[in-house]
């Protein structure tokens, strides 16, 4: 009787503990893809933000393309 007692207390406990480690196993699993993904949606992000600011910046009609402009025509009147 007291083995039966012993395996019906002890039983439920081991279940805990090994649903528990499994849980988390599996929480921690999906915290590092998700830190992968983040982290390369942050890359991808900042690598659009910075082409579309430089050709924003280098875009026709801009300071910096009609200086741009203006020393490639220098440079082509001086090659003369």
């Amino acid at each position: 009787m007291n083995a039966k007692l012993l395996a019906w207390l002890i039983l439920p406990v081991v279940a805990l503990v090994v649903a528990g480690w499994l849980a988390i196993w599996v929480l921690h699993a999906l915290m590092g893809v998700l830190v992968y993904v983040l982290v390369g949606a942050l890359v991808v992000g900042g690598g659009m933000y910075l082409y579309g600011r430089a050709r924003r910046a280098l875009a026709p009609g801009t300071r910096a393309r009609r200086r741009i402009d203006a020393a490639q025509e220098t440079y082509r009147m001086r090659d003369r």
